[in-house]
């Protein structure tokens, strides 16, 4: 459980250090080409879920952080000996809901910053915490269909 909560733990330092830091010397709506017409840093506030939705409800949202997490620990995590890719898996869930759920409580908005443009489709801005969430539901998904000991299966074990 150790390597989980300390990855939770970089995973938050990391993503709170690179937004905190990007607030400090950029104002919202800058952008810094970093790859011409492939990659920007580009400072922009989310006040939604993915992709925008739940737009201005911030409260709410950061209500479903709370209760995803606690669901993710009491019915996923507490009393079972996980290996460690279920620790990675859990890990950097954990630490992608905390970092946004900081940056609600602390900003009102998640802080994003990521943007790419691929083949001319403009990606919407994201953040490391995404990058986090996103991750480990790929992992998670890995674990539910080769089936695991701690009841994420979907092959009933």
């Amino acid at each position: 459980m150790k390597k989980m909560y300390f990855l939770t733990l970089i995973t938050i330092l990391f993503d709170q250090i690179i937004k905190n830091g990007l607030l400090l010397f950029m104002s919202f709506g800058q952008s810094i080409d970093v790859i011409s017409d492939f990659f920007s840093i580009t400072l922009v506030g989310n006040t939604g879920a993915a992709f925008s939705i739940l737009s201005s409800n911030t409260l709410l949202l950061i209500v479903i952080s709370v209760v995803a997490l606690n669901l993710i620990y009491f019915f996923l995590i507490k009393g079972k000996k996980l290996n460690d890719f279920e620790q990675v898996s859990y890990g950097l869930l954990l630490g992608g809901i905390t970092g946004n759920l900081i940056d609600r409580v602390v900003h009102g908005q998640v802080i994003d910053y990521l943007d790419f443009n691929i083949l001319g489709y403009d990606f919407p801005v994201f953040n490391l915490a995404d990058i986090a969430i996103v991750v480990s539901m790929i992992l998670i998904i890995i674990l539910v269909i080769k089936g695991d000991k701690n009841g994420v299966s979907s092959k009933g074990k």
